[in-house]
């Protein structure tokens, strides 16, 4: 394998995490759109395709980063780090691993791993600890039937749609361009 088609893939690969990722930033600026965000899809897209475990993490996560940054920015006018973004980082971190799961790209797959991802999401970042509230069931039961509606069914629904629109253009480009392609396509 040629070092050309080594950096061309990855770079492509990372283009397309940041370009989905921007659209992170645009969601936070458009309050209906609370939790429609890329998020789900991006950590399954770079689990499925990096070739380098190190890749699947790491790209993902880096991009997350910024954008908490650039959001965090333009909410507050300061390069601001909140504690609760640690807990995000570990769901994504779980989705980029469901994504490395996935041996072959088929709808039934990217759905399943989608809901399992709105699952991790939706069963972590509603702990009671991550707001520092009290760690009870009853705590805990109402941040999950909170989060149901808009959050998780917007996450569900822009994991489908990204996700859509992330895997079916990387198959594409895929099958128009043999540099794109891979003997290890798949993260392991």
């Amino acid at each position: 394998m040629s070092l050309q088609k080594i950096n061309t893939r990855f770079i492509i690969l990372v283009l397309m995490v940041l370009g989905a990722i921007a659209m992170r930033i645009v969601n936070t600026q458009v309050p209906a759109l609370s939790n429609f965000t890329p998020v789900g899809a991006v950590a399954l897209f770079g689990g499925v395709y990096f070739a380098r475990k190190w890749e699947a993490y790491a790209v993902p996560l880096l991009a997350l980063f910024i954008s908490d940054l650039v959001i965090n920015y333009i909410y507050t006018s300061t390069l601001t780090f909140f504690a609760s973004s640690l807990w995000m980082y570990g769901c994504f971190i779980l989705m980029a691993f469901v994504g490395t799961l996935i041996k072959k790209v088929n709808v039934t797959n990217l759905v399943t791993a989608s809901v399992v991802a709105v699952l991790i999401h939706w069963l972590v970042m509603d702990l009671p600890v991550v707001y520092g509230i009290p760690s009870t069931w009853g705590n805990y039961t109402m941040l999950l039937m909170k989060a149901i509606y808009p959050f998780e069914t917007n996450m569900l629904i822009a994991d489908a749609i990204y996700g859509t629109i992330l895997f079916g253009a990387f198959e594409l480009a895929k099958s128009k361009y043999t540099v794109l392609q891979s003997k290890k396509q798949l993260a392991l």
